[in-house]
């Protein structure tokens, strides 16, 4: 199966973690002196699932919670946005969902992610045989997967099982160094991802990281397209490229006034699947995936800020000022 085809038949396995944010309310109040704080389902592989479902897509989520009510409050809030969660399995003992705190503050914005004894990185082997393939058109995953064992190995498996039953692979980077033993190892184990992979996205900071220097990252982009992948380097405010059948396609991003910057690369990764399993070009689902991440920024919170497909088509409406690539 192709990477498109794949994409097209919209029904996504996505491998990663789920876990609870909460975010100071109200808008501008730093977390510090927050009196209120709204929480809601976070983590990347997560939110990425929420985007897809709201976009109308069939996402459903690979990964491991904790036996207690933080891991069923995950559990619920993930049914609540129509994820699968036939793939989540519960554990018990120590291990804990991730929970971070943060703020609707963007000048100074604070992040404060509990990681420890991380339950997400309990996924095993025997968790990805367990995944009927069959029922799905790809394999989504996310870089943090691969930061500890047995969850490295246990992906590793699963791109082995993708793979046997003719899935492509789709790699968001999503380097968060508090997560690796050492930069070498991350460097080296995303590296190996990156090439076992159909579809990677990831911005110039993560490229140049796997490249061994910032400098590198675009000829490290470059590389891997060469070699037959799709893969879009994210700049930030500079937009996109999108390496594809030999093609560099320069897009732009939508500019607005962002309260936050987390959720943006996981709705990006939902608003371009979305865009090109309705039969849309490269092009214009890199641009639907800039508008989404353009909409996560300038609400509260994550999985609550991803559109729906009306709000979506209402920004793009609305939203004329796209800047140049």
């Amino acid at each position: 199966m192709t990477l498109l085809d794949g994409i097209r038949k919209n029904s996504f396995a996505v491998f990663g973690r789920a876990g609870m944010d909460m975010f100071a309310t109200p808008e501008g109040v730093k977390a510090e002196h927050a009196s209120q704080f709204n929480a809601d389902l976070g983590g990347s592989s997560a939110n990425i699932c929420v985007g897809l479902s709201k976009l109308g897509s069939q996402a459903s989520l690979v990964t491991s919670i904790s036996d207690d009510a933080v891991g069923r409050f995950c559990l619920n809030r993930l049914a609540h946005y129509g994820v699968g969660t036939e793939y989540v399995r519960t554990i018990g003992g120590e291990f804990r969902v991730s929970l971070a705190v943060y703020e609707s503050v963007l000048e100074g914005f604070q992040n404060v992610i509990y990681r420890n004894g991380a339950v997400d990185f309990q996924v095993t082997e025997d968790d990805m045989d367990r995944v009927d393939y069959t029922k799905f058109g790809a394999l989504i995953t996310a870089g943090t997967v691969f930061a500890a064992e047995p969850s490295r190995s246990a992906t590793f498996r699963a791109f082995e099982n993708a793979r046997a039953a003719g899935l492509p692979v789709i790699f968001d980077i999503d380097y968060r160094p508090y997560s690796w033993p050492s930069a070498q190892v991350a460097a080296d184990v995303l590296s190996r991802a990156g090439e076992q992979s159909d579809l990677i996205v990831g911005n110039d900071e993560e490229f140049g990281f796997m490249a061994g220097g910032m400098e590198k990252g675009l000829a490290k982009a470059r590389e891997l397209a060469a070699n037959g992948r799709v893969v879009i380097f994210k700049m930030g405010q500079d937009g996109a490229i999108t390496f594809v059948d030999g093609k560099e396609i320069r897009t732009g991003i939508f500019p607005v006034t962002a309260v936050k910057p987390n959720g943006a690369g996981d709705s990006f990764m939902a608003g371009l699947l979305a865009g090109l399993a309705e039969g849309r070009d490269w092009r214009e689902a890199v641009l639907r995936g800039s508008a989404c991440a353009a909409i996560v920024v300038s609400k509260p919170g994550c999985a609550p800020a991803m559109p729906d497909g009306p709000a979506l088509e209402d920004f793009m409406s609305t939203h004329s000022g796209l800047t140049d690539a």
